[in-house]
């Protein structure tokens, strides 16, 4: 199938992802570029189709993926429809549209000795983007984001996790309903704070741990305060006054990681002679 014109009713819909309002009335979302995509397919979300560039052809990245996909339209285009879907100044051949699917924090909550990062107000969409790329880096069990975060959805955010959005579960809800039921399953629940009672590099990372990271200016907002357990810092050797919240919590997983056990053999890498 082919469609050339910008005109086109589907190509308006497409378009109209890269806004919130209508992401959110049609349950669908856009994944721009050929690593996004692939790791769309690999990862079997709900593709609805893929729109690739006519004039440069189909990534072959994606060629082999094509096949096991199943009622996943294939759609070629022109370079200006691929111009208009964009969210960039330099648009990638190929985008999928994704339909929303409804993630459960219950999977989360079961799950024993559990490492959890939960974002309360964090607003830019980068942070965002970025902590869950950390989180499927140092292996935690999911993401949740409050109230007030970036939209999951949202371009940006989706560029940032660099596909990492597709490895872990990241539910959006409320903190102030998910928060009580994970201590009531063991989880202690754990901010920063420059008035923090322990180092992180000392406070025990093992059981299981919610990691709660607050926006950019405010921190975690007063209600999610009361039900912490323990605050924590972040020791810092210079005179930056703070780390951003995707700095924090990636420091936070990793010495979680470090804690819980973590071990990979590291092959040496000799130098280019």
């Amino acid at each position: 199938m082919e469609i050339m014109s910008p005109q086109n009713t589907r190509v308006k819909e497409w378009a109209g992802l890269q806004e919130k309002k209508q992401r959110d009335k049609a349950r669908k979302y856009i994944v721009e570029g050929v690593h996004l995509v692939q790791e769309a397919l690999l990862a079997e979300a709900d593709v609805e189709c893929l729109a690739y560039d006519l004039d440069k052809g189909m990534p072959a990245e994606l060629k082999g993926l094509l096949q096991s996909v199943q009622g996943m339209e294939v759609i070629g285009v022109s370079a200006t429809i691929i111009s208009k879907c964009s969210s960039t100044n330099t648009p990638q051949p190929v985008f999928a549209i994704v339909r929303k699917e409804q993630q459960a924090v219950d999977a989360i909550l079961a799950k024993k000795d559990s490492l959890v990062v939960v974002l309360d107000g964090v607003q830019d969409p980068g942070n965002v983007g970025t902590i869950i790329r950390s989180a499927d880096a140092a292996g935690a069990n999911g993401v949740i984001l409050g109230q007030g975060c970036a939209d999951l959805y949202n371009p940006k955010t989706i560029r940032s996790t660099m596909g990492s959005m597709f490895h872990l579960p990241v539910v959006e809800g409320d903190l102030s309903e998910i928060l009580p039921q994970a201590r009531e399953r063991g989880a202690l629940l754990v901010s920063t704070s420059l008035q923090g009672e322990e180092s992180c590099y000392t406070h025990d990372f093992h059981g299981s741990q919610w990691l709660l990271i607050g926006s950019e200016g405010k921190g975690i907002s007063t209600e999610t305060a009361r039900l912490v357990d323990k605050s924590i810092i972040i020791p810092m050797a210079g005179r930056a006054e703070s780390l951003n919240a995707a700095m924090a919590a990636t420091i936070l997983l990793f010495e979680g990681m470090r804690q819980r056990g973590f071990n990979q053999t590291i092959i040496p890498v000799s130098a280019p002679k």
